[in-house]
This record gives C-alpha cells, structure tokens and sequence, in this order.
C-alpha cells in the first residue's frame, strides 16, 4: 500500500482529509494548506473513498473524522492499522468521548471542532517527528497487509496471507483465495515485487503463487505445472509454470522449509 518509510523525513507531506461533511472537509484542507511541513492534499467524503486513495498512492497521514455513514472513523482506523507500512491518523471530531478508543489504535493526536490552527500545527510537528523515528528506525518486517476490494458499492478487506494464487487480467489482477476470487486495479507485476518477501512467486507471466500453498510440481506434455491444494468442494488447482521460471520455482521450493515468510 503505503512506502512512506522511503521518503525523506524533511520531504512535504501527503496528506488525506476525509469527513463527510464538505464544509468541514474544506476547511481541514484549508488550514492544512496553510502548514509549511504540508505538500499534497487529497480529499475524500467516506471512507470507501479513502481506501481507494489509499490504496493508489502514498499516503504520510490520514486526518480523519469519527462519525461517518458507513465505515466510521475509528474502524477505517483499524483498517490502516494493518497496512504494510500504515500511514499515521489524527482524529477530527466534535466529540471529546472517543479519545480513549482512538489513542487505542495509536492515533498521533486527536482534535476538536471547531479547529485551531496552532493545535493543527502542533498535529502536523508530531507527524514529522513520527516519520523522522521511522526512518530512523529502518525497514519494519513486513505485517499481513490487507487489500480492499469494491464490489457493487461494498469494500471487502482481503488479507494478503488470504491470497493462494494470483492471475493477470490486463491491468488489474484477481486474487484467488479459498473463498472465491476478487478483481482489483493492481498490476500483477506490481504484486510480485510488493509480495516477494512474503512468500509469492512467480511461475508464468500469468500467474503468482503463495509457494506455502504449492503441494507440489509435475510434467504435462513438455512442460510442467505446479500443484496448489484445494479446499472443501473445491478440488487442488495447477497452474503451467513458464520455461523461464522454472529454475527459480524448483529452487525456492527446495529452500521452502529452511525459510520463514510472515504473515505466514
């Protein structure tokens, strides 16, 4: 999702407003414009929205408020909290009774209606100083990151450690679980680089796999195929492994139980 650990810590920040009141939604981004440490911002009036923002590019914070139809603000909250690399939130409410639970999922700060701009300021310094201990710190390891999927107005969250096998489908990618699968706008190639120290592979220009899931590899014909198990009703799936990949495939395979992938 998110690579914010790879910026400069003095680089402008980008930042997402999200509430679902457009008065208030235009007046954050008005006194955030105003903050130096502020480079890009990006506005969203639900939290699908913000998902979708933020799921498309690099977020550093999140400026959120807590009452909203659909997802509230605490639970999109919970959401990012388990992004591969989560970008950091300040909560925006006019209600003071919410502060406990958003400091629970580790909120940078928490402001009342009718904003201020130096308490604003003050919100913007910590999250500089937050992305300075983060570069400070290194490369976390990698959590479970999870992908929200859209569906007929409706997001599901599909956790990556969920995700068996993966097929291109022009630009997009589906991701194959033991539930059923799920289209998303994410090159599979894009996939293979962000999911490569988690345990994915790739066997053919169509195809990615979660080498734990793969039971084994076999010869159809003049090539070979590698074997994922299946699960209830749904019988073990093969899958053709290109000429090129082949190498890489039975040597991962070989090492698979010396070597531990999170999330796993």
């Amino acid at each position: 999702m998110n690579h914010t650990d790879d910026k400069s810590p003095d680089a402008p920040l980008t930042v997402l407003a999200v509430d679902d009141e457009k008065p208030a939604l235009d007046e954050l981004a008005f006194l955030l414009r105003a903050q130096d440490a502020v480079g890009d911002i990006r506005t969203a009036g639900d939290a699908t929205t913000a998902l979708r923002i933020l799921r498309d590019g690099e977020i550093d914070a999140v400026f959120l408020d807590i009452n909203m139809p659909g997802l509230d603000g605490l639970e999109l909250a919970g959401i990012l909290a388990n992004f591969a690399s989560p970008p950091q939130v300040v909560f925006v409410t006019a209600h003071d009774d919410r502060a406990v639970a958003a400091f629970d999922l580790g909120a940078v700060d928490y402001l009342l209606k009718p904003l201020r701009e130096e308490r604003l300021a003050e919100s913007v310094r910590r999250i500089v100083e937050g992305r300075r201990r983060r570069v400070d710190a290194g490369p976390a390891a990698p959590t479970d990151e999870v992908i929200p999927v859209e569906l007929g107005g409706i997001t599901t969250l599909v956790h990556r450690s969920s995700v068996e096998w993966v097929e291109a489908d022009g630009d997009y990618a589906r991701l194959h679980t033991a539930d059923g699968s799920h289209l998303v706008r994410i090159p599979i190639s894009a996939l293979e680089t962000r999911w490569a120290d988690a345990g994915f592979l790739r066997v053919h220009r169509s195809y990615l796999v979660a080498l734990p899931r793969v039971t084994g590899i076999r010869t159809v014909g003049n090539g070979l195929v590698v074997c994922l198990r299946g699960h209830g009703d749904h019988p073990p799936v093969e899958l053709p492994v290109s000429r090129r990949h082949t190498r890489m495939l039975k040597d991962r395979l070989v090492r698979a139980p010396k070597q531990t992938w999170t999330a796993r």
